[in-house]
């Protein structure tokens, strides 16, 4: 049985380094794909700015025919002036030339707002622009450099996954059955050292009974709480002088 859980122990310690390359794999794919987010953030921005810019475009040509035609008005009211008799018909051209004036004033000033606001993300656009510009190459080295990163990594990975194989065939078909059952459901650790009368896995105490055993290691144990096999890791004294 010790001979078991030692190659359990053994099999444990491949899994958690090619679970280490995977986590390297991802953390550098992560890099690649934060700097593709941050582009296409900026890409977005652009292009809701470029829509702001038509909507405000759109808005200013309608300005300028409402101030148009507001000064149209004026001018017309200003000729019928010299056409009225009655100071009624003048006071009533005199309040429609006041209430064009009024318009003119207001348009023109939107119309002025409309072209700073105009102004102000055209040139934003122009800044996003620059900077995907440098994101694109930015990710460009990103993903030479993560390829050939995730070339070497993958390499290491190929010579531990044929080792892990070679290991996985010298157990027995039950013990390898409840360790790939317990991989898969305890996040890739299915074998743990206890530390006194505590699994390394959940942290949860032990029976003092339990803590024999597993220090003997004449069966296989499992803890109460994760169900994770356990084992009692050998002073390194011991292991030199066994050595």
């Amino acid at each position: 049985m010790k001979e078991e859980i030692f190659k359990l122990i053994k099999l444990q310690a491949i899994d958690s380094e090619i679970a280490g390359f995977d986590k390297a794999i991802s953390k550098h794919q992560a890099i690649v794909a934060d700097r593709e987010q941050a582009l296409e953030e900026k890409k977005e921005a652009i292009a809701t700015h470029r829509s702001k810019i038509e909507l405000l475009n759109q808005k200013q040509r309608e300005t300028k025919i409402e101030h148009d035609d507001a000064g149209a008005r004026v001018k017309d009211r200003q000729n019928k002036m010299m056409q009225v008799q009655t100071s009624r018909e003048h006071q009533a051209l005199l309040k429609e030339i006041e209430e064009n004036k009024k318009i003119l004033k207001d348009s023109e000033e939107r119309m002025l707002q409309f072209i700073e606001q105009i102004e102000q993300l055209e040139q934003d656009v122009k800044n996003l622009e620059n900077l995907c510009e440098g994101e694109k190459k930015l990710l460009a080295e990103e993903e030479a450099n993560v390829e050939k990163e995730i070339q070497r990594i993958e390499q290491s990975k190929k010579s531990v996954v044929n080792q892990r194989e070679a290991e996985a065939k010298e157990l027995d078909g039950p013990y390898l059955k409840r360790y790939k059952m317990l991989i898969a459901k305890r996040d890739g650790l299915a074998v743990v050292p206890i530390n006194g009368p505590v699994c390394q896995g959940c942290f949860m105490s032990l029976p003092p009974q339990q803590v024999n055993e597993v220090m003997k290691a004449e069966k296989l144990n499992l803890c109460p709480t994760c169900q994770r096999i356990l084992y009692y890791p050998q002073p390194e004294e011991e292991v030199v002088d066994e050595a």
